[in-house]
């Protein structure tokens, strides 16, 4: 994904599907200077992880 749809997902107020690794994700923060986004599954919001924006896809 690139680092513009990301961020264009994370500030829209309808949900997108995202994936990242075959697990349903929630975008919570683009950071644009490193390439990364904050992230946690749907279902459990507490498992954030920072991951390379390019690892996430649309489902």
């Amino acid at each position: 994904m690139e680092t513009e749809r990301a961020q264009e997902i994370s500030s829209s107020e309808t949900m997108i599907p995202v994936m990242h690794n075959g697990q349903k994700i929630y975008i919570e923060h683009v950071d644009r200077s490193n390439g990364k986004a904050t992230i946690h599954p749907i279902d459990n919001p507490e498992q954030k992880q920072s991951v390379a924006i390019s690892e996430l896809t649309e489902d």
